[in-house]
């Protein structure tokens, strides 16, 4: 295994074998940041995500007002004094490539009465953003930006809030959890309905945090005005990130993997379900809980996988993990569909198209339509790969070509920083290689 510059090249195939403590979770390292700063008192986060994405939301606390300290790597201590003080930012809010701090953040700041202006990098502001901009409108935020306020970068003139019933035309997290920020600065009471459940750490943490959040069933819940409480949170390691060695060990013959102190939230863990289906040897093992949140351990060993197929109320538990559930498809024998996927297309990367570039460059079977994705399993080739800027893809190359009897190269490797800047390291551990 060898870096260069932007550039990874791997020679499989190599087992994985021992134990790994995966960086802490990236979604709920963004809404304890953000949690912390609206509470009135000190908060302590221990084990937060060590990239990009979370950096950025770090930094925004401080162009708002909020002291954040750092006592050690990967934990700080945030003084919280409510959003009453947050004050406005001097200049242009940057959220680099994250589109969970664009979209929490406009949410959050649709509240406050002053001027906030949110951008990102070239691929974050070709996401959508009308689909958080147009029910923060209806509760009565002045919101703008480009495409009518459908691309950033957004305007955000934040002031009084009205709450009211959203009901999302798609499952999303994010959306949900910017909606319920505002909410909890509204009059009145918000609730939002999707149309499936989508991920849920924002309701555990607010709800352990005190804050008034009810759930009125498991598509639907409820906020009316206040704050959640000050507290100290270790977070839990990412599922996300998880899924990439829980993959990696199913299909390198010899492997033999735990994955520990890892958040085992069932929205976030759907990818064990397919895998499962798949034939995969995973075991779950629950040890205890934070903030609401199950933790625990995933053990896994190598065997052989069948195809399966993935659609409907299950693609928002996995959507983030597609890419690498993609691999596995690849290493089993039959087909595997991917359907109702369409949010795929509106990722970092169009992850249906470059999704199915990857899997072709390694000689797999590939059909695309505009919603689904189809992987003809079978013997993966060496091959020269690109990441087109998206962590997601070039981390799942890699997990291919540590599959693969041969020497693959994955570019665009850079983009690992986004999410998993220690994952060389980690790899080289796992193997027994020198990164």
């Amino acid at each position: 295994m060898s870096t260069d510059a932007d550039e990874l090249v791997l020679a499989g195939p190599r087992p994985l074998r021992g134990r790994l403590h995966v960086p802490g979770d990236k979604g709920m390292s963004h809404r304890a940041l953000l949690f912390a700063a609206m509470a009135e008192g000190r908060s302590r986060v221990t084990g937060l995500a060590g990239g990009e994405d979370v950096g950025r939301t770090r930094t925004v606390l401080r162009q708002l007002g909020v002291e954040v300290s750092a006592v050690e790597p990967g934990a700080l201590v945030i003084d919280g004094t409510g959003v009453d003080a947050f004050t406005e930012p001097g200049g242009i809010v940057d959220c680099g490539n994250s589109g969970t701090s664009i979209r929490l953040l406009t949410g959050l700041l649709a509240g406050r009465p002053f001027l906030s202006i949110l951008t990102g990098d070239e691929s974050l502001v070709e996401r959508p953003m009308a689909r958080v901009v147009e029910p923060l409108r209806t509760m009565g935020a002045h919101l703008d930006g480009r495409a009518g306020g459908s691309l950033p970068p957004l305007v955000v003139r934040g002031g009084d809030l009205v709450g009211c019933v959203h009901h999302l035309g798609v499952a999303s997290a994010q959306v949900k959890t910017a909606l319920l920020l505002a909410g909890l600065q509204a009059t009145g009471t918000t609730e939002v309905v999707e149309p499936a459940p989508s991920r849920d750490h924002t309701e555990r943490m607010l709800t352990a945090l005190g804050a008034p959040l009810a759930r009125v069933d498991e598509r639907a819940v409820r906020v009316t005005a206040g704050v959640p409480s000050p507290f100290e949170f270790a977070v839990p390691g990412d599922p996300s990130s998880a899924a990439f060695w829980v993959v990696a060990a199913a299909i390198t013959p010899g492997s033999e993997l735990v994955v520990e102190d890892v958040a085992l939230n069932p929205a976030r863990i759907g990818f064990v379900d397919v895998l499962l289906r798949m034939g995969a040897a995973v075991e779950v093992v629950t040890t205890g809980e934070r903030l609401g949140e199950p933790v625990g351990e995933l053990r896994v060993t190598s065997g052989a996988l069948h195809g399966t197929t993935v659609e409907g109320a299950e693609i928002p538990s996995v959507i983030d993990e597609i890419p690498i559930l993609a691999v596995a498809a690849a290493c089993a024998e039959g087909v595997t569909a991917f359907r109702d996927a369409a949010e795929l297309r509106a990722k970092e990367s169009d992850r249906i198209a470059t999704v199915a570039e990857l899997l072709t460059r390694l000689g797999v079977g590939v059909e695309q339509t505009d919603d689904q994705l189809v992987v003809h399993g079978g013997r993966l080739q060496p091959g020269d790969v690109d990441s087109h800027g998206d962590h997601r893809i070039a981390m799942a190359g890699a997990v291919a070509a540590g599959a693969i009897s041969g020497e693959t190269r994955v570019r665009g490797w850079r983009s690992v920083a986004t999410s998993y800047p220690e994952f060389t390291a980690d790899l080289a551990a796992l193997t027994g290689e020198r990164a």
